[in-house]
C-alpha cells in the first residue's frame, strides 16, 4: 500500500458516509410529500421483501400526497401492508389501482424532534468521517514504522487526510442545515 492508496481508500470511505447521510436525509419526513419517504420500505412479495420503488410507480402530484401505482395490481394489499407497518405513521388509501398517502404538514413540536433526529445522524456521519481519518492515519503510521515511506511523507500524507477530513465533515454539516432548514419552513 502506498501513500496514494491510503488518500484514495480514505477519500472513497469518506463519500461512502455522506452519501449513506443523504439516503438517510431522504427518508426523513419533512412538512412536504416526497417519494423519497416510501422509497425504501420493504414489501413482502412472492416471499421475499422488496423496496417499494421496484414494485411501483412513485410520484407526488400534489405537494401534499404521495401516489403509488402499483406494476402489479395483486401487490397492492402487501404495499398497504408494508406502508402500515412501517414508521411512517401515514394510512394508505387504495382504490385498489392506486394507493394514495396523504402527508399532513408537521407540527412545531414534530418538526422539533424530527430535526434532533438530523443533528443524531449528521453526528453519526462526522464520527464515522473521524474514525476513517483514524485508521488512515494508522495505515500511513504503519508503512513510515515499516520503513516504507519516510516521516516527511507520513506527516504529509496525515495533513491531506485531514484536509480530507475537514472537507467532509463541512459536507455532512451543510447537509443538516440544509435539512434542518427544510424540516423547518412551513
Amino acid at each position: 500500500m502506498t501513500i496514494d492508496d491510503i488518500l484514495l481508500e480514505t477519500e472513497e470511505r469518506m463519500e461512502k458516509s455522506v452519501t449513506l447521510l443523504g439516503d438517510q436525509f431522504r427518508g426523513i419526513r419533512t412538512g412536504r410529500a416526497s417519494t423519497g419517504l416510501v422509497e425504501s420500505i420493504r414489501v413482502e412479495y412472492y416471499g421475499s421483501p422488496t423496496p417499494l420503488k421496484q414494485l411501483a410507480n412513485l410520484s407526488t402530484p400534489e405537494p401534499q400526497q404521495i401516489l403509488i401505482r402499483p406494476f402489479d395490481i395483486a401487490a397492492i394489499g402487501d404495499i398497504v401492508k408494508a406502508i402500515q407497518a412501517s414508521e411512517l405513521g401515514l394510512t394508505p388509501m387504495s382504490d385498489n389501482k392506486v394507493i394514495r398517502l396523504n402527508v399532513p404538514s408537521l407540527s412545531v413540536e414534530q418538526r422539533k424532534k424530527i430535526s434532533g433526529r438530523v443533528k443524531d445522524l449528521a453526528e453519526e456521519a462526522r464520527v464515522s468521517i473521524r474514525n476513517i481519518r483514524r485508521d488512515g492515519n494508522k495505515d500511513a503510521d504503519k508503512l513510515q514504522a515499516d520503513k516504507l515511506v519516510t516521516e516527511d511523507d507520513c506527516k504529509a500524507c496525515k495533513e491531506d487526510i485531514q484536509e480530507l477530513t475537514k472537507k467532509f465533515e463541512s459536507k455532512v454539516n451543510d447537509s443538516a442545515e440544509k435539512k434542518t432548514a427544510e424540516i423547518m419552513e412551513n
